[in-house]
């Protein structure tokens, strides 16, 4: 592990946000794109410098790419670990992506019928 690059991939809120959602469960650009309510060239820029840094691994499934935490880093750092256990519980943004996630789970959404419209989630 490059600690200067992981340090680097956790600056940014939106980083943070997705490793949060990640951590909850393995989701593809489309499903991240509409919880978090942002665009898919977002979505993918942070997904790619969490790649990059090694906290994120992907997985092809036809035509969708999912997206998983790399646990074994996170087990072996604790300051990752306390992370996702205490800091992101602090964050409102985090907690409204995990309305969003849970709603989301709820719903009969999948990557094959979301729509491009990333505020799908509100409307329903």
């Amino acid at each position: 592990m490059d600690l200067m690059k992981v340090l680097k991939a956790l600056s940014h809120q939106n980083r943070i946000r997705i490793l949060n959602l990640l951590q909850k469960q393995q989701l593809c650009v489309c499903e991240i794109e509409n919880i978090m309510q942002i665009n898919q060239s977002n979505a993918s820029r942070h997904l790619n410098k969490l790649k990059q840094a090694g906290l994120i691994y992907s997985n092809q499934a036809a035509h969708w790419v999912y997206y998983y935490l790399n646990n074994k880093l996170i087990a072996e750092h604790t300051f990752l670990n306390n992370l996702f256990t205490e800091e992101t519980l602090n964050l409102e943004i985090c907690q409204l992506d995990e309305l969003r996630l849970q709603k989301y789970n709820k719903s009969n959404l999948t990557c094959v019928n979301l729509s491009n419209d990333t505020s799908i989630l509100d409307k329903i």
